[in-house]
């Protein structure tokens, strides 16, 4: 369902992932409970946050020179994490958009890495971690017109050469997003910075209960990735309450 291309390996021994398959969705607007949530984490994360420079988090700034290493500008185009911490610290707030996309947010900026939500009904086949060729296909949010990735940026991309997401984690497709009538996802949280095994562990766990708290009908599976399991591979079912795979 998800795994890294050989080549990304090779050239990013950092990365580690949690990717969470979750079935069984709904995705209305978010119930009152999990706003309370996430308004509450933006809170913290604003406290903890304070005037400090948010480039030098460990996770944003082994996010940019991983940028960097791709051929991008991390100041031109930011990680996702990074995206919504700047506008948190701009605006004050994080709007709410739906359930899946608010619990996929809330872990983004308490763990200040990039969590992306992806909606498997548009998606052909597994999803592969590779760079991309140039021939590939990506359509952004808010349009119809596909365009093709920029020859030797990471990309998430399909069996049919249909991207996902762009430069890594700057932004996803309208195919791969969430919606009202999203049953079934693929949430992935990645790092690169010197605590990111345990942290993605960690952020994949607070997904579970997440979606166990606010998906009270849906079955989760998780798999932790790294250089040494770089694919999910075979997962086992659960109910919210632990993890399955290896770190």
């Amino acid at each position: 369902m998800f795994t890294y291309d050989d080549r990304i390996i090779d050239a990013f021994p950092t990365i580690r992932a949690a990717a969470v398959h979750a079935t069984g969705l709904v995705n209305p607007p978010s119930p009152p409970p999990l706003l309370d949530r996430y308004r509450a984490e933006q809170a913290a994360v604003s406290a903890r946050l304070g005037d400090g420079p948010i480039a030098e988090l460990p996770s944003v700034a082994a996010w940019r020179r991983t940028f960097t290493r791709f051929g991008t500008k991390p100041t031109q185009y930011r990680n996702a994490a990074e995206a919504l911490l700047r506008r948190l610290v701009k605006q004050g707030d994080i709007p709410s958009i739906s359930t899946l996309v608010d619990i996929g947010n809330l872990v983004s900026i308490r763990y200040a890495m990039p969590v992306a939500v992806i909606d498997l009904a548009g998606i052909d086949g597994a999803i592969t971690v590779r760079f991309a060729g140039g021939g590939e296909r990506f359509t952004d949010l808010g349009s119809t017109d596909p365009v093709p990735p920029d020859p030797g940026e990471v990309v998430f991309v399909d069996r049919s050469d249909v991207v996902s997401a762009r430069r890594w984690c700057w932004r996803q497709s309208a195919q791969s997003g969430t919606g009202p009538t999203t049953t079934d996802a693929l949430i992935v949280v990645e790092g690169h910075h010197q605590s990111a095994a345990d942290e993605v562990e960690a952020a994949g766990a607070d997904l579970v209960e997440l979606l166990a708290a606010h998906q009270p009908g849906s079955r989760t599976s998780v798999r932790l990735l790294s250089p040494g399991h770089p694919t999910t591979g075979r997962q086992e079912s659960l109910d919210g309450d632990g993890l399955s795979g290896q770190p």
